[in-house]
This record gives C-alpha cells, structure tokens and sequence, in this order.
C-alpha cells in the first residue's frame, strides 16, 4: 500500500500544474509520424490519456497505424491490438522495438482497410509500474487508445471497433469488452479476438507445462503487484530468491528472436526450484488478487472469437476450453479455432481467419456459433 500510495503522489505531484481539460482520458498528447513502416502503411508514434481503476491520471504510450490512402469519406473501422506479454519494464514497450511492426499480428489488419491502434499499456514507455495482467487498468489503456486515435486526422479513425489480443494481449482484449460499454459508452465494440488467452491467472500461471515460462512470467506478475500494492513476496520465496524475481522482471524483455543470457537463464532456473509446489491461488494476498483479475465469463459480451493451440505449453489449453464452456453455459456463442503450433504463433496462425471473421462482424453478418464442438 505505502507503494501505491508514493506513486499516486508523484504522479499528482507530476501533472498538478495542467489543466484539468488536457489530463482527460482518451486525450492525444502527441503523434509523431513514423517514417519506415511497411508498404501502405503509415503510423503514429502516440501519447495519450488514460486512467488506472483509481481514478489516477496516466500518460501512456503506443502506435496507431492506418492506410497510407486519401482520407476517406466515412471514419475508418478500427481494431485495437492488445499486445502480449513484453516485460514489465519500461524499456520493454513494443512501440520503443525497432521489430514492432514484423511482430505485430494485427499489423495485418491495415492492408484490409483498418485503422490498428496497439497500446502499450501502463507502465510501458511511461516511468510507472506497468501493472501486469491487471485487468481494469489495461482496459482503460486500451479504450483511451482508441479515443485518442480519433484525433489523428491522418488517421480517420471512427467510433466503431473490434479488439483482438494474443496471450497477454487476450486476457487484456477480454477485459477490454468487459469494460466497454461502462468506460466508454462513446465508443461501439463490434467484435473480441483473444487469442491464447490467460483467464483464471492462477490456474495459467499453475497449469503451462513450460515451467521456465511459468518462472519468469510468474516473476513478472509477483514483481509487479508487489511494488504497485506492497503487497508482500514472503510466502512466495525467501529475501535472496525475492531478488533474483525483482531482477529477473526488471531486466528482462521477452524476445523470440534471441537466446536469454546466461545470468536469466540461472536466474530462471531458481525461481523455477524456489516456487515448486507453490500455488499462487493459496497464497495472499496475492491468490484474491489474481481472482479478481481472471476474467468473468459471465461478463464478456458477444460476438466472441477464441483462437488457442492445442500445443500451448505456456496457455494451458484447458484452461482456455474450460473458460469457453462457461461463456457458451451462459449463451453467448463463440467462434473457436484449434490450433496445432507454438504459443508465440498463436495469433499469426490464426490472423487471417479472425481478421475475416471481424470483417463479417463489421459488415453485420451473423457470427457462426462453435459451442457444441469446444
């Protein structure tokens, strides 16, 4: 607590002399024009407004991208991207990674005429704790992208729009349409594609078989939580390995494309002896925290897409099935893709099927209903 409460302060202290007018959520700061993007494609490095579930004030950071074509007569369709998961670090923003826009699966999008907003989320690009598979907070991050997108002229960005996730970015995309409608009542989600996405966090970060993945992403969260609510890392590990945990998130970036050093690697390897048989579901207060963060399948609105491979070491696949069997006990249909590759794949393997299927959401088709075969 006495961290949260440091932080507010230094964040009211940070923003006291704007008016009240430039602090509002969903407020553009700035769009500076990125000049190497992909053929037909231009983009905003962006900052913008939002809020933590506090109330709290927040700069945040991203990337919109939109046909490099006239402006057109009618606002453009939108699709949020909710990135996964990059670290916990500042440095770790994707919009700051020279590989954004080849790791970027949503990126697709823009070639069939969408305007892509793809925020960072707190904390990431921004001098704040990101708060990591934080539902409220993320949700904010990403609706306010899309308010702030409006206002790139360039852009021409409409009301209307769809949000599609991976891993990290899937449990955020599912927050997202949640929160909709409570948080944003001037914008209209058309559709939701998470893909692998985390839903009961303490079953995920129990239940991937991956245990060095498990290691790092449950040092990511751990760090995370422990310094935006003070909350307490000594049920989990002893003074040392609590350590190696803060170093290991505040040092590491995710990265597909390069083998971890070797100081990561050992790091990695204690965490993974040190939480053996540690369930954080049993331990407080991080267990009710992870709860209140899972998704409620009683709460995500329809039309609904999830995409998740039955080769998933680090997304359980059966935890995604059995929170798509809730959704579906509550009567809201779901378009269901099985998978068969990695869990870094799991939205480039299945881009070009939910790009489709949000496009006939767009255009008001009935969305099919894959309830019986989940």
């Amino acid at each position: 607590m006495r961290h949260m409460l440091t932080a507010a302060l230094l964040t009211i202290l940070s923003i006291f002399a704007l008016p009240a007018a430039a602090q509002q959520a969903g407020r553009l700061i700035s769009a500076e024009p990125i000049v190497d993007t992909p053929a037909g494609v231009q983009a905003w490095r962006v900052q913008y407004w939002t809020t933590n579930q506090y109330g709290q004030p927040f700069q945040v950071t991203g990337i919109v991208a939109a046909p490099r074509e006239p402006i057109p007569p009618r606002p453009r369709r939108v699709i949020a991207w909710t990135h996964g998961a990059w670290g916990v670090a500042e440095k770790c923003a994707p919009s700051l990674s020279p590989n954004f826009f080849s790791a970027t699966a949503g990126i697709d999008a823009v070639n069939r005429g969408y305007v892509v907003v793809a925020p960072d989320y707190i904390g990431l690009g921004s001098p704040t704790m990101h708060p990591f598979l934080v539902g409220p907070d993320t949700a904010h991050s990403v609706l306010d992208g899309v308010r702030a997108a409006r206002e790139i002229s360039g852009a021409a960005a409409g009301n209307d729009f769809a949000v599609w996730g991976e891993s990290q970015g899937g449990h955020a995309a599912l927050w997202t349409a949640t929160a909709a409608g409570s948080y944003a009542p001037d914008l209209t989600l058309i559709a939701t594609a998470a893909a692998a996405p985390p839903t009961d966090l303490a079953a995920n970060l129990r239940e991937g078989s991956d245990k060095n993945a498990r290691a790092l992403l449950l040092s990511f969260t751990l760090h995370s939580w422990s310094t935006l609510y003070g909350f307490s890392m000594d049920g989990v590990a002893n003074r040392t390995n609590q350590g190696i945990i803060t170093r290991l998130a505040q040092n590491n970036c995710v990265s597909l494309d390069k083998k971890p050093k070797l100081g990561t690697i050992l790091g990695i390897l204690t965490i993974v002896r040190a939480t053996k048989n540690k369930d954080i579901a049993k331990i407080e207060p991080f267990g009710s925290f992870a709860r209140a963060n899972s998704v409620d399948a009683a709460r995500v609105p329809g039309p609904l897409l999830i995409a998740q491979s039955r080769n998933d070491t680090i997304v359980a696949p059966s935890v995604t099935r059995k929170f798509a069997k809730s959704v579906c006990r509550r009567g809201t249909g779901i378009r269901w893709i099985d998978m068969t590759g990695d869990h870094g794949n799991s939205a480039r393997e299945s881009a070009q099927e939910t790009i489709g299927w949000i496009t006939s959401r767009f255009d008001g088709n009935s969305p099919p209903n894959d309830c019986r075969r989940i």
